[in-house]
């Protein structure tokens, strides 16, 4: 039996809380697990304890091969039990296909705006000299 440290949610709607639990891998995440080991409330300041942590239950379980997740991983290292470094994934906070199609037709519009702005700015400077240029040719051709 594989285990993980992983979070378990809880807590209403738009308001998360959860627990950090020792469960078997296959397990599903709000499902069955060993053992609670401690809480994450991720709404609580950043100047005030969010992970509360049971460190020698925490020690106890990566002994026995538990292997924890990439946040939990996270609040293990804070509590210098584990290393955890910075994954480099640059993807992952990319837009969506969608939402950069998105982007460009705005930035396609502004662009357009941009134009349309700057184009009646030099057309009035450049009509009085075709004006006069014009009546200088009709006066020629006369």
């Amino acid at each position: 039996m594989s285990l993980r440290i992983r979070l378990s949610r809880g807590g209403a709607k738009k308001r998360p809380f959860y627990r950090i639990v020792v469960a078997d891998s296959r397990s599903p995440r709000d499902g069955r697990f060993i053992e609670k080991i401690g809480t994450y409330d991720p709404m609580l300041p950043k100047d005030r304890t969010r992970v509360q942590l049971d460190t020698e239950r925490a020690k106890f379980w990566l002994d026995r091969g538990a292997l924890p997740t990439e946040r939990c991983a996270r609040f293990l290292a804070q509590h210098e039990m584990a290393t955890w470094t910075n994954p480099d994934r640059p993807n992952k906070g990319k837009p969506k296909a969608k939402a950069q199609e998105r982007l460009e037709a705005q930035r396609q519009a502004e662009e357009e705006k941009q134009k349309a702005a700057a184009a009646p700015a030099e057309e009035p400077a450049a009509e009085p000299a075709a004006e006069g240029g014009d009546a200088g040719e009709a006066q020629a051709e006369a």
